[in-house]
């Protein structure tokens, strides 16, 4: 196992702490800087393993299936319990996680074509206004000391609407790849 693997499997391991601290308070008041921090090292490890496989040539096959499925691990377990805890809108919540089974969707599709779909524009600059957007509202966690962040909502509702456009260039750009897959 590589070292971009290693940092993968690192992610997910993260992931049930998060959730822990986000959930029970477990850490008393510095939890919600636990969880804050867990998810920050664990969004750094995403961009890291990427970088170190491209750059060291070291892209396997565990890495192209396990790193996107830590990625959305870890991203939709953050938006769930947010909208859970009311921080954010259920709408927001829906779009992203429809967007982004979408595409999951035409990527399989794609894959069994020995097709690879780069990612867009857009879905890169989703994946930023999702995380800052995350950590935003962590900051809002109401088991917590409440600190008012209204601009967090307006990140988190742009990162729905940039999600969304991505999701719509994804479907547009591989239309012909789903038509020939019905």
């Amino acid at each position: 196992m590589n070292l971009p693997n290693k940092l993968t499997m690192a992610r997910v391991i993260m992931i049930p702490f998060f959730v822990i601290f986000m959930l029970t308070g477990w850490g008393g008041e510095a939890s919600k800087w636990i969880s804050l921090a867990i998810f920050i090292v664990a969004s750094l490890t995403d961009t890291l393993d990427g970088y170190l496989a491209r750059k060291n040539h070291l892209v396997t096959t565990f890495g192209k299936f396990v790193d996107p499925i830590a990625d959305k691990m870890l991203v939709n377990s953050a938006l769930i319990l947010l909208t859970w805890n009311n921080k954010m809108s259920v709408i927001a919540l829906i779009v992203m996680l429809l967007r982004d089974t979408f595409v999951d969707g035409v990527r399989l599709v794609a894959s069994s074509s020995n097709r690879v779909l780069a990612a867009s524009i857009y879905g890169k600059l989703k994946t930023v206004t999702q995380m800052v957007g995350i950590c935003l509202l962590l900051l809002n966690n109401p088991i917590f000391a409440h600190w008012d962040i209204p601009f967090a909502n307006y990140v988190i509702n742009i990162a729905a609407c940039v999600s969304l456009l991505s999701g719509i260039d994804y479907f547009w750009k591989n239309r012909d790849l789903i038509m020939e897959s019905m």
